[in-house]
Order: structure tokens, then sequence, then C-alpha cells
């Protein structure tokens, strides 16, 4: 056990690791982020200085209090559209006013902890409106790339482009040609490519336009810049065009600051995001942003990947970012007044195009929700930020509505016999259409119905039982079988409908798979295992056997003991999952008097032992979500994830795996019952909810918990 001490300052080894690790990384950020700070105001019609105030306090405030410790902040492509309507209507002062009020609504949503309900929108809604900001940001910077002027909208920027074409600008579509072609072209380049490639392209262009390009428009920032601030001021306009601008700032920033801090999480193996404090942090950023005259602040991709690729640890990168910013521009400010306009715009271009992503495009492609990303990025293109998400979300909600009410009625007469098959999902909005067809079967015959649907509500019910009621009174017979279909039944309607899934079936059998979990559960027919992830093929290696064991290393356990060693040497997987369950027959044989005597599950039961030991030692387990005493066998269940954990451990690979951050172990126990997970942290021993409690835990331990930690015994 470690000595306490009560000294509150970092040990040297953080010290440490923040010189080693972070500081270079901040600097790395640091140049990335001076030219899209500034292209990004460029693009939004705000004050060029408003973009750096914005990039110093997202990196110092929302570094400093958010949830997402490699998450970078500051101004973002995605919120370029919104800004630019912005300030269009009311004025940049009251555009600062806005963002600062955005900012207190953000900070209201993560204290009530709903902040996360923003990641409830479609993935198709959400991709779709940033692919139609990026769009209509290429389309905007094109023209400032080829030495024009940007329009106000898409529709006029596209109208203006042929003559835009054919106009002679000179220096200005040198500098931005040049700059979109290093960009594309820089991290093609072997060894090279961990310089940024907008800071490659800037610092190029620059240095040619100071050489042969006299005549180039060029950055223009006011020679005293904390006296240039333009501080916020109350907006001009109706109490509902108000709040549609705070609403739209304060929604638009969190999703895209979630969906940020989402991604950046696949990045590394530190510490997970707290969504609900990174909302509180990007809140604050905002509201302190707005007050000081700067545009708004989100988490952004581009710099956060660069600062995990980078090499960065903890959140001291992105503030130091911030802070290097803030002396660059008061100490050499007249150096940014060197880089071409058109040099900024070419950077904005690739990052808007690359807003459109393809694996976005194909994923939802494969998922049938194309439809609903291609009228969303169109609508916010050509109609608006607000108007597009709001069609995109009206389509994707008659979507859902239209798959709620498809179920499929087919009836067929053979020997006399009336066969009616019903499959899909059956509610009230597809009741009128089954009661036609089943009411045009001929009074008095007899009649099989076989239900094979997804979801079967109280309405529907009532009107198969109001009519098998009915076709009985008239002299008919109705059987009802409410079942799956028969096994062979079930894999010729596979087949059948298969399409959908083949594509990305077929590249997996070219590829090979790629798996990045080890998923190791119960053999218990009520546990599956992709439901329970809402993950796909491809996703999971998977072992199942009776009680989710696994007997520690040398327990002449082959089968187990290949499965472990091939998911982590050979498939390099990330994690490994042991899942256990409520109501398991293998916990409850154990406890029982009468415990099986057939040799081989007798054998395999004996495993169960280390378990029972743990069990005994722990206090009565409550579920932490209910409340609810956890009888003896789910208790041993529980205490069984955590033993096996820590059996994972004595295999060579995983526990070298674990050391070097290559691979995390997870305890999860199901609730078959209530349907929910809970976390079975081993060496943390809590027992918690799955839904994103983990990282509270981590970060107070203010949780309802129970322990299980097995080596604490």
């Amino acid at each position: 056990m470690p000595t306490s001490t009560t000294s509150h300052s970092p040990p040297a080894s953080a010290w440490k690791s923040i010189l080693h690790h972070d500081l270079p990384a901040s600097l790395v950020v640091f140049l990335i982020a001076i030219p899209l700070s500034l292209g990004i105001a460029a693009a939004s019609g705000a004050p060029l200085i408003a973009g750096l105030v914005a990039a110093v306090v997202g990196g110092v405030v929302a570094g400093a209090l958010g949830g997402s410790p490699l998450q970078v902040s500051g101004p973002a492509a995605g919120l370029t559209v919104v800004v630019a309507s912005l300030v269009t209507q009311f004025g940049w002062a009251a555009t600062a006013a806005i963002t600062c009020a955005a900012g207190l609504l953000q900070i209201l949503l993560g204290v009530t902890r709903i902040g996360r309900l923003a990641l409830s929108l479609s993935p198709a809604v959400v991709h779709g409106m940033l692919a139609g900001i990026g769009v209509t940001i290429a389309v905007q910077q094109l023209h400032v790339v080829l030495g024009g002027k940007a329009q106000s909208s898409l529709i006029a920027n596209v109208a203006e482009l042929p003559a835009q074409l054919v106009t002679h600008h000179g220096h200005s579509v040198v500098a931005g040609v040049l700059t979109v072609a290093i960009v594309l072209a820089w991290p093609r380049i072997p060894k090279v490519n961990i310089v940024p490639a907008p800071l490659v392209a800037v610092v190029a262009v620059t240095a040619l336009a100071a050489i042969a390009m006299p005549h180039v428009t060029r950055v223009d920032l006011p020679d005293k810049p904390l006296e240039s601030l333009i501080l916020p001021k109350f907006p001009d306009g109706t109490p509902v065009e108000l709040l549609t601008a705070v609403l739209t700032v304060a929604l638009v920033a969190s999703v895209e600051s979630l969906l940020s801090a989402v991604a950046v999480d696949k990045l590394h193996r530190g510490a997970r995001s707290n969504l609900d404090r990174e909302l509180i942090g990007q809140g604050a950023a905002n509201a302190v942003s707005g007050m000081l005259g700067g545009m708004p602040v989100t988490g952004v991709i581009v710099r956060s990947s660069t600062n995990v690729a980078a090499g960065a640890r903890t959140r001291a990168s992105s503030i130091l970012h911030g802070l290097w910013i803030a002396a660059f521009v008061l100490a050499a400010g007249a150096m940014l007044e060197l880089i071409p306009m058109a040099a900024l715009a070419g950077v904005l271009l690739v990052t808007g195009l690359r807003l459109v992503q393809l694996a976005h495009i194909r994923t939802l492609r494969r998922h049938d929700e194309l439809l609903v990303y291609v009228v969303t990025a169109v609508g916010v293109a050509v109609l608006g930020l607000a108007e597009g998400v709001l069609i995109g979300l009206v389509l994707a909600l008659i979507r859902v509505l239209y798959r709620l009410a498809r179920a499929t009625v087919i009836s067929t007469e053979t020997g006399g016999v009336w066969t009616v098959r019903i499959s899909g999902a059956l509610v009230f909005l597809g009741v009128a259409s089954l009661v036609r067809q089943l009411r045009s079967i001929p009074a008095g015959a007899h009649v099989r119905v076989e239900l094979t649907v997804e979801h079967l509500d109280h309405a529907a019910y009532e009107a198969i039982e109001d009519w098998r009621r009915g076709h009985i009174a008239r002299g008919g017979s109705v059987e009802v079988l409410r079942s799956t279909a028969k096994m062979l039944d079930g894999v010729r309607e596979f087949e059948a409908s298969a399409e959908s899934i083949r594509p990305m079936l077929a590249k997996l059998a070219a590829e090979g798979q790629r798996p990045e979990h080890l998923f190791i559960t119960c053999a218990d027919s009520r546990i599956v295992p992709t439901m329970i992830t809402t993950s796909g093929p491809g996703d999971q290696f998977c072992v199942r056997n009776i009680g989710n064991l696994v007997p520690p290393k040398g327990a002449n356990s082959s089968s187990v003991d290949a499965a472990i060693e091939y998911a982590v040497d050979v498939l390099g997987v990330r994690s490994i999952v042991v899942c256990g369950h409520s109501s398991c027959g293998a916990a409850a044989a154990t406890l029982a008097a009468d415990a099986p005597t057939g040799s081989g599950l007798q054998a395999w039961l004996r495993h169960f032992e280390p378990s029972v030991r743990h069990a005994v030692g722990l206090p009565d387990i409550s579920d932490p979500a209910t409340g609810v005493k956890l009888i003896a066998a789910d208790k041993l269940s529980v205490a069984n994830v955590a033993v096996q954990l820590e059996n994972l451990r004595s295999f060579p690979s995983v526990r070298r795996a674990e050391e070097e951050g290559r691979l995390e172990l997870i305890g999860l126990w199901f609730d078959i019952g209530a349907a929910a997970a809970r976390l079975v942290l081993d060496r943390e021993p809590f027992l918690a909810r799955a839904d994103g409690e983990l990282s509270k835990i981590r970060s107070n331990g203010t949780a309802s918990v129970i322990a299980t930690n097995p080596s604490s015994q």
C-alpha cells in the first residue's frame, strides 16, 4: 500500500510526465491552432482577434474544467455557418453576448445531467449536419482561395462561382491553390507527417508570399489586441429570435463537443470522458469567451487528434497550448500579419471537405440511413442549420414510425387449413391492415396464426384476440403460435433478407476479422452479447461457457486458454470483457445442496470455488440503481466476475498487455429481468451502473457501490 501524504501538489512523476509528454504536445497543437483559429474567424465574418480569444479561452478554461482530459477546444468549423448568420443578423457585439448566454445554458445542461441527451440525436442527422456545414464552408472559402469574396449563402456562392473562375486574381490564387496542394500532399510523405500539414502549408506559403507576392491580401490584426476587443452588448431582436439564437449555439456547440469527446476516447487508453463535466467546462469557456468578445468554443477533433498523436497524457497540454497562443499574440502578433488570407482559406476549404466523410456515408448506407443523411446535409447547406437539422429529425422520426408500423402479413390456404404468418414489428399503426386481412379468411375455417414478430404492442394483441374470439364464435378454430419460426425456417428467412449485411460480411470474409474486444460470457440462452453491447459482425471475439469462467493459467482448460492467447497475441484486442448475469444456473447449481454429480459438469463447477470463498466475505449486495438486495446466487455471480478478471491476469500475455496500456479488463453483470448492465470493478472495488457512472466513480467515488475486490479480502 502506498503511504498517504497531506501534500496536494502533483508528485514528481506527474511533473516529469508533463515535461516529457504534455509540453511538447502543447507546442504542436499551438502551432496548428493559430492558422485554424484565424481561418475560422475569417470564414465566420468575426474579427480575427475573436478567433484567437476563443482559442485561448478554449484551451485554458475548457481544458481545466472539462471532463475530457485530452480534448482540445477552440473555435470550430462546425459553427462557422451559425456564427456568420448571427453576425449578419445581430452584429458582432450582440453575437458575443449570445455566445455568453449559450455558455450559461450549457452549464445548466451539464449540472442537470441532461446534456448527454444530445447524443440521442440520430447519427445520420448529426453527420448530415456536419456534411452540410462542410460543403457550405468549402464553397465559401473557394471564392477566397481564388482571390475573391465569399457570398452570404451557398446558392449565392455557387451562382457566383463561374464568374470567379474566369476572373484573374494573380497572387491570391497562387497562395490559395498552393496551400490546398500542400495540405493534401503533406500527409502522404513518409516520416514527415508528424508535423501538421496546415502548419507546413501556412508557413511555406507565408514565406513565399513575403518574397514574391507583395500585393496579396494578408491578415490584419489590431496593433493593441487587448484594447481592440469588442465587448458584448444586449442584442436587438424579438425574444423568439434571441432564444432561437442562444439555443442554436448551445445545442450545436454541445453536440459537436460531446461527439468529439467520444471520438477522442477511441484514440487513447487513458481515462474516459465525463460528458456532463465536459459540458460544464465547454459552457464555462463559452461564457468567458463571450464576455471577452471571443467566438463560440467547442471541442474540435482535428486539434484533439493532433494532441493525442503528439503524445499528450493529461489536460496540461490543452491548457498550455492556450497559454502559448496568448503569449504569441501579445508578444509577436505582427508575425501573424504576414499570413495571406488565401492561405487560411485553403486550410478551411480542405477542413470543410473533410467534414463530408465517406466512412460515415458507407456506414449509414449499410444501415439504411443514407436518405436522412443526404436530406439533412442538403437542408443545412441550402436552407440553414436549424431548418436542415429540423427536417432531418422529422424524416428520421417518420422512418422510425414507419419501421414500427411495418409488419408483413401473409395468409395461405392448404387443404382447408389457413396459415397466417405475421412478421416484423406489429404495433397500433399496423392494426388496421392486419385486421383487414384476418377478416378476409372465410368463417368456419381452421386457422394457424404464426407470430414471428420483433415487437407486439397491446393494441395489436387486442386486435388479434378480438378477431380470434369472433372467428371461433362463427364456428371456426384458431391456433396462435407465439414463437419464433423453426430453425430451418429461420435460416431461410435470414438468407432471404441478408442483402443489407452481405457486403459487410463479404468484406470481413476477404479482409479477415479485426475485433477490438474479447467477450467472455455464459452459455445461457438469454445472454446475447451483440445486443447488450449494440455491436455487429466483426466487432467481438466471443467465448461462451457454463458460468463465464476463466480458469487460471495452468488449470488445464486448454480451450479457454487458447481463446485468450489468440485474442491478445494474434488479434490484438483492446479489451477483455467478462460478463456474468442474474439467475445464473451454474452459480445456483454450485450453491445447491444436491449439486450435479455428472463428472464433466462437476469438474467444471469446481472452478467456482474461489468465487464462493470470495462471495462469503462480501457484505449483502444491493443493486446500485434499485437498492434491491441480490439473492445468494446473484451475489456469487457478481463476485465470480471479479474473480475471473483476476484469473485473466494469471496469463502472462494479458498481464503484459495491461501493464503496457494496450489492454483493458472490464467486468459486467447483466440483470436479465431488468435488462440492465452493471459494471464490476475489481481493482476499484465497486459495482455500478454502466450508463455513464464509471467516469464519475473514478473521479470522486460518490456513486452507490458495493465491494467486489478479491484481493481486498
